[in-house]
């Protein structure tokens, strides 16, 4: 319909004006009223669908990315980087949303519409036509080119985000030590120097997208001015009427406005596709393998609960092994305590037992199997970890708990309260239904690390690590919790820096730079262990042993 329009005006002007008729030219005006009421229905019904693919299209790449990121092993995150994935959930997809809203509404559209324009032009005139063909090419060749420019200039663009990204939320993480050390100005001005880069980068690709406009424009102008000449010569000529020339120039004006169009839809889509190769390399990575190696050993009732024979392993791109040539074993049911100094490597030894990490050299196994050849799910059942991080969800108490068990009863919940000695919190909270708030920001630190540790325990373990979750509990309520947790039937791996919170265990691993400098009990490792002595006497004069 908006081909037609310009055919529509140059009747006006031919017929209705040239020969006075008036109730023609209401009845041509009444016609352009009805294909503008019509093009609006249309236009909108357009938006209203391309706005709600695009909507669609973002919601499942967003989850599609989320699933991704899930399946993604410790190695992986740590590689990527917390920054990297918000951007690539947030402000990637909404760039890839934006560019598919308009690529729908646009990329069929417009090249539709100047092709379609053209060849209206040639019914026109043929020789006025002439101008289209030859304003058409050039016009092409600007649009491709700045496209071809600027698609690796906006991926670096969203390269310097992720910088702007992580600085910030590493100042929100750290907001408490910052403000402690009054580091604020200085993280301003690291800021500053990150959204500057940023900055740069925008205008070097906005500099080169600018040029888009006045280009097209320029040549539109040039063709413009051709045409009118062309056009009069025609008229002249007594080959074209007036409203003929007026047709061909609404054309070139339609033109125009599909190139501006397109113009705007480059920038966009520029930016959408940069962001799409960034969400696709994402997606492209394999994740978490369910096993790592195949199954040659079943489990075993004879077998130790779990056992390092010489592990070594070492971080991506983390240069010497944070652990190296680890034996030892727990049977069934024993409390084995892993005691160092910081950097030791005690979190690293007991991330390869659920296979957070897996060993760079030597075997680690749970019940006489290879961890490596336990399907993920299944050996994370098996191994129950509160980390050193005590992490609540927003939500009640009871959905927090039932992250151990889906299908834990309310008497389930509070036993695996009473052994975490957190049956206190509860109360004080008005019960399971008491509501946690983001990260448990309404508890205090001992009362996160109670609730963790019920958490634990309601998924019943064949093995429990407590990765020095008890560190903000005081000596009372920790050796109460280590007495209910021997009770239980079930291996207990401690991780500390407190000689007091391991002493008491069947076996304790000491570990000194990432090797194993003694094992045994108490009374053994202070007899023919110095690295244990050492520390049992500089906690012996803090008093904390």
């Amino acid at each position: 319909m908006e081909l037609l329009v310009p055919l529509v005006v140059a009747a006006i002007v031919d017929v209705g004006i040239a020969a006075g008729d008036i109730p023609y030219i209401v009845t041509r005006c009444l016609i352009l009223v009805a294909f503008g009421v019509a093009g609006l229905a249309f236009a909108l019904t357009a938006q209203f669908f391309a706005a709600k693919a695009a909507v669609g299209a973002s919601a499942l790449l967003r989850g599609r990315l989320f699933e991704k990121l899930q399946s993604f092993s410790y190695t992986q995150i740590d590689d990527m980087g917390t920054a990297t994935m918000i951007t690539r959930m947030t402000s990637d997809v909404n760039q890839v949303q934006a560019g598919v809203n308009m690529t729908l509404r646009l990329l069929l559209r417009s090249p539709i519409v100047v092709l379609g324009a053209t060849v209206m032009a040639f019914v026109v005139d043929w020789a006025a036509a002439l101008v289209f063909v030859a304003v058409t090419p050039l016009l092409a060749a600007v649009v491709v080119g700045i496209m071809s420019a600027t698609v690796p200039m906006y991926k670096k663009v969203q390269g310097r985000m992720d910088g702007v990204y992580l600085a910030t939320h590493e100042n929100l993480a750290g907001v408490r030590v910052i403000r402690a050390f009054c580091k604020e100005e200085d993280e301003e001005r690291a800021f500053a120097r990150r959204n500057a880069q940023l900055r740069r980068e925008q205008k070097r690709a906005g500099r080169i997208a600018a040029l888009t406009n006045p280009l097209t424009y320029a040549l539109v102008s040039v063709a413009a001015i051709a045409l009118v000449w062309v056009g009069g010569v025609r008229v002249d000529g007594g080959i074209l009427l007036q409203g003929d020339v007026v047709a061909l120039y609404s054309y070139l004006a339609i033109i125009l406005v599909e190139l501006a169009n397109v113009a705007n839809l480059i920038f966009t889509a520029s930016k959408a596709i940069s962001c799409e190769k960034r969400i696709e390399a994402v997606l492209a990575e394999e994740g978490e393998p369910d096993v790592l190696a195949p199954a040659k050993d079943g489990w075993s009732a004879d077998a130790p609960a779990f056992a390092f024979e010489d592990v070594t392993f070492a971080y991506h791109g983390g240069g010497a092994p944070a652990l190296h040539n680890v034996t030892f074993s727990a049977k069934r049911g024993e409390t084995v305590g892993v005691l160092g100094g910081t950097g030791s490597g005690k979190t690293t030894l007991v991330s390869l037992l659920p296979r957070f990490y897996p060993a760079s050299r030597g075997t680690v196994r749970l019940g006489g199997r290879d961890v490596k050849s336990i399907p993920a799910a299944e050996l994370r059942e098996r191994v129950g970890v509160v980390p050193q991080k005590a992490v609540l969800f927003k939500g009640s108490i009871r959905s927090n708990l039932l992250w151990g068990r889906k299908d834990a009863t309310d008497e389930e919940l509070m036993r695996a309260a009473r052994i975490a000695q957190a049956e206190d919190v509860i109360a004080a909270k008005g019960g399971l239904d008491g509501e946690i708030a983001q990260e448990g920001r309404n508890l205090s630190g001992g009362q996160r690390q109670r609730l963790t540790i019920a958490r634990a325990i309601v998924r019943r373990p064949e093995v429990l690590i407590l990765d020095d979750s008890s560190s903000a509990l005081d000596y009372a309520t920790d050796a109460a919790l280590r007495k209910a947790l021997s009770a239980l039937d079930t291996t207990v791996i401690v991780v500390s820096q407190r000689i007091a919170s391991v002493r008491h265990a069947d076996k304790i691993v000491v570990l000194d730079d990432g090797g194993v400098a003694g094992i045994g009990t108490h009374e053994q490792l202070i007899e023919r262990c110095a690295v244990y002595r050492e520390i049992a006497a500089s906690q012996e004069k803090e008093g904390s042993l």
